[in-house]
């Protein structure tokens, strides 16, 4: 984003009031895999190193019962009437329920709204908090819309990786389940500060889905469906996490003119130890100032950022008025994006 863009600098503030989320179910142990483990060079490689716990997802529990039990604590902070006012919903899913259909409309339904803009986010992956910041910033400066409802769904983890084809792979106790939300406003209360959004086309091929065979995902016959990496691949896409993360976060902290090392909190998504260390290292951030919810939650993808804002805001730890930047990357590496906010929000 160019401030120096007379638009740009007339356009109207827009705050993250608020953030919630939600992690279904009991913890689940990672003994639940590792009996299940083959013997698996690819169980070696730092991607790979299992967190302590995470949550998985019902068999009947859907996309939507997830968002409105996240969206549940805005509604006790802000009131009903202003999450039922909303007038954009962007919602991204993991695993749709429905392949032909997106969640917004049914989560719209069941929150009792009825909102001018819903988009269902498919891209993003990861940094889709981030991206979705973005549309909805960008569609609340340029119409009449007063509030924006962001709501990430990570609900692949209890239903793919514990298939009994899949549960014994490397990175099936990586993954966790949860959801996040936030509630976006046209005022100044906690302003996003700036966001960087940026499309990595030649790295889209590098993240496949295969049901370990030839048959495609929707024609019948065996084979379970999963994420598949190859030795190659996983070290392609250790070496843009590193790189990308921390590319895009300083693309914001220079143009809000904070020095990384100034940050008071920098959350990004959680895919594993390493990352996560590589990361504040680059930011030149100890690691109080990077919290992570890995080892309790396992990556929980898109969910990440506003899952462990989430809990970095129950525990009294973000400060109203310090500086807050989110970042992340998608997939092997197809998208990455940060964004700064003048934290505010209730607790």
């Amino acid at each position: 984003m160019d401030f120096t863009d007379p638009a740009l600098r007339m356009a109207p503030p827009v705050s993250l009031v608020d953030v919630s989320g939600y992690l279904p179910g009991d913890p689940v142990g990672t003994e639940y895999f590792t009996r299940f483990s083959r013997s698996d060079r690819m169980a070696k490689n730092v991607m790979f190193r299992a967190p302590s716990g995470r949550h998985h997802v019902g068999r009947d529990e859907t996309a939507v019962d997830m968002v409105e039990r996240a969206v549940a604590p805005l509604i006790e902070r802000h009131g009903a009437q202003e999450i039922s006012n909303v007038d954009i919903l962007l919602t991204h899913t993991q695993l749709p329920d429905n392949p032909v259909l997106g969640a917004g409309p049914e989560v719209a339904r069941r929150l009792n709204m009825k909102p001018r803009w819903v988009f269902d986010i498919h891209n993003g992956g990861c940094a889709a908090f981030v991206h979705m910041m973005w549309m909805a910033r960008m569609i609340l400066q340029t119409t009449d819309a007063r509030t924006a409802l962001i709501a990430c769904t990570q609900n692949c983890a209890g239903p793919v990786f514990t298939q009994p084809d899949i549960r014994g792979l490397a990175q099936a106790p990586v993954p966790g389940d949860g959801c996040g939300v936030g509630l976006l406003v046209k005022n100044s209360s906690a302003p996003i500060l700036d966001i960087e959004c940026r499309t990595y086309p030649e790295f889209a091929g590098d993240m496949e889905f295969s049901t370990n065979g030839e048959r495609k995902y929707w024609e019948p016959g065996e084979g379970q469906g999963c994420v598949t990496f190859t030795e190659s691949k996983v070290a392609k896409v250790m070496t843009r996490g590193n790189r990308l993360v921390p590319e895009v976060a300083h693309a914001v902290c220079k143009r809000i003119g904070v020095k990384s090392r100034d940050i008071d909190t920098f959350v990004t998504n959680q895919p594993n130890r390493l990352f996560l260390r590589n990361w504040n290292e680059a930011m030149e951030l100890p690691p109080e100032r990077h919290p992570d919810t890995f080892d309790s939650c396992g990556n929980l993808f898109a969910a990440g950022i506003p899952v462990t804002l989430d809990a970095e805001n129950r525990a009294g730890r973000l400060r109203n008025g310090s500086v807050v930047l989110m970042a992340a990357f998608a997939h092997a590496g197809d998208f990455a994006g940060a964004a700064a906010v003048r934290w505010g929000a209730a607790r």
